[in-house]
C-alpha cells in the first residue's frame, strides 16, 4: 500500500503536471477510439502494451478475456459492450488473449474448479466451447502446448460470442464495425493478430497494409442477390429472311431503346444515394431495366458485366453514406 500511494505522489507531481490540457479536456468527455476486452492477469497492461494514453482505450478485463453470448450472464459485459459502441460510437473492438493464461489452465481441470472455486467454475463455462474445441481438435496436445492452443482458440470463441449482440451484429452488417482477435506473448512482448484470409495469427502490422478488395457485406449481398437480373441465354440471331429481304438487326445494337436502356443503367451507376432507400430503389431499377434489355436482345454477357458494375458500386454508396 506505501507503494501505491508514493505513485499516487508521483503521477500526480509528473504526469499530471505534464498532462494537464489532456485531463482537462477529458474531463469534459471521452472519445476512446478502440474498445479493448483483454484478461484481467497482472502481467497484461493494455496501455502498455500499445503504448496508448489515457482517454483512447475504453477497456473490459475479466479472467480468460471472456466476452459471454447475448443474454447468458448478468455481469456488466454486456452493458459495458452496448455502452461503447452505441453511446461512445467505437467502431473498433480488440480481444486479447496472452501466453500462460490462468483461466485457460482453469478450462484444464473444470472439475476441481467445481469444488474449490465454484464461482470460476460457473464463469468459465462461458468458454466451454473453448475447452470442447480443442479437447476434440487437438487430442494429442497437453501440458503448456495445450494452454496456448486454448489461448489461440479462445479468442476466436469469444469474439463469436460478442457478435451475437444485436448491436454488433448491426453494426458489422453496416461495415461500421472491426473485430480483431490478438495474443499477447509475456515474455517477449509480441503480439500476434488472427487473419481471416490465412487462419493463422500474423504480426498486426501486416493487417495496415491496402487489404485485398473485399467481399460484398451481407447487407451488399442481399441486395445483390434480391435484385439480381435472370440468368439470360444468348439470344439466338432472327430467322433468315426471304432472299428479297434485309437481315434483321439485332435490336440491341442501336436502336432507341437499347441505347435509353444503356443510359438509364450508367446515370444509375454514376449517381450518388443519399439514403438506405434510396440504394434499393436503384437495384430496383437496376433490375427492372436489366429485364427491358434482355427482352431486347442484350446479350447475357453484357447484362451480367452491367450486373458486376453495379456489385462493385455498392460498398462504395455504402461508405459515402458513412
Amino acid at each position: 500500500m506505501k507503494k501505491l500511494v508514493r505513485g499516487l505522489q508521483e503521477f500526480k507531481q509528473s504526469y499530471v503536471a505534464e498532462n494537464q490540457g489532456l485531463l482537462e479536456e477529458l474531463s469534459h468527455g471521452q472519445k476512446p477510439r478502440v474498445l479493448f476486452i483483454s484478461c484481467s492477469d497482472s502481467r497484461v497492461d493494455p496501455n502498455l502494451i500499445t503504448q496508448t494514453d489515457v482517454g483512447e482505450l475504453f477497456v473490459i478485463r475479466n479472467a480468460g478475456n471472456i466476452v459471454p453470448p447475448y443474454g447468458a450472464a448478468n455481469g456488466g459485459e454486456g452493458g459495458t459492450i452496448e455502452y461503447a459502441i452505441a453511446a461512445l460510437e467505437i467502431d473498433q473492438v480488440v480481444i486479447c488473449g496472452h501466453s500462460h493464461c490462468g483461466a485457460m489452465k482453469g478450462l484444464m481441470k473444470l472439475n476441481k474448479l467445481q469444488a474449490d472455486m465454484p464461482l470460476v467454475y460457473d464463469w468459465l463455462q462461458h468458454a466451454e466451447t473453448t475447452r470442447r474445441l480443442v479437447a476434440e481438435n487437438y487430442p494429442e496436445s497437453q501440458g503448456e502446448e495445450r494452454v496456448e492452443i486454448l489461448v489461440a482458440e479462445n479468442v476466436l470463441v469469444q469474439i463469436d460470442n460478442l457478435k451475437t449482440y444485436p448491436i454488433v451484429r448491426s453494426r458489422m452488417l453496416q461495415g461500421k464495425l472491426q473485430i480483431y482477435g490478438w495474443i499477447y506473448h509475456i515474455e517477449t512482448g509480441e503480439v500476434l493478430a488472427y487473419d481471416d484470409q490465412t487462419h493463422t495469427y500474423i504480426p498486426p502490422q501486416s493487417q495496415l497494409l491496402d487489404p485485398p478488395p473485399s467481399l460484398p457485406s451481407r447487407l451488399e449481398q442481399y441486395l445483390i442477390s434480391t435484385h439480381a437480373p435472370p440468368v439470360a441465354c444468348e439470344v439466338p440471331a432472327p430467322r433468315l429472311q426471304s432472299a428479297s429481304s434485309t437481315p434483321a438487326a439485332s435490336p440491341v445494337n442501336g436502336t432507341p431503346t437499347a441505347d435509353r436502356i444503356r443510359s438509364q443503367l450508367n446515370a444509375l451507376l454514376k449517381a450518388s444515394p443519399d439514403s438506405w432507400g434510396d440504394v434499393e430503389d436503384r437495384m430496383r431499377s437496376m433490375s427492372r431495366l436489366l429485364e427491358d434489355a434482355r427482352h431486347e436482345g442484350m446479350s447475357a454477357s453484357e447484362a451480367q458485366n452491367y450486373h458486376h458494375q453495379f456489385s462493385e458500386q455498392i460498398p462504395r454508396w455504402l461508405r459515402q453514406m458513412g
